[in-house]
């Protein structure tokens, strides 16, 4: 799958009015991405692809494992092995 706003998969954008495209349309050229918008006054506004686009999720954290030998987590004070881990 292509990355959205380039020219295989550019950015949708559905707005209300004139002045609503141009600001799209300046959005999207200032970080140089495809756009296609169109005016539809009686359906309701849908940028969700801009939106997602300036605002990626975020990659979910990695836990970092506790060793065999590290110190437990609950806070005993023994190692791991001999605490939690079994």
């Amino acid at each position: 799958m292509s990355k959205l706003g380039t020219q295989k998969q550019p950015v949708v954008a559905h707005v209300k009015s004139q002045k609503r495209a141009e600001e799209i349309l300046s959005i999207c050229n200032t970080k140089g991405w495809k756009v296609i918008v169109g005016i539809e006054p009686n359906k309701p506004e849908d940028i969700s692809d801009i939106e997602r686009l300036l605002n990626p999720p975020e990659a979910p954290k990695s836990q970092v494992k506790t060793g065999p030998n590290e110190p437990s987590p609950c806070g005993s004070g023994k190692k791991y092995k001999r605490c939690c881990g079994m």
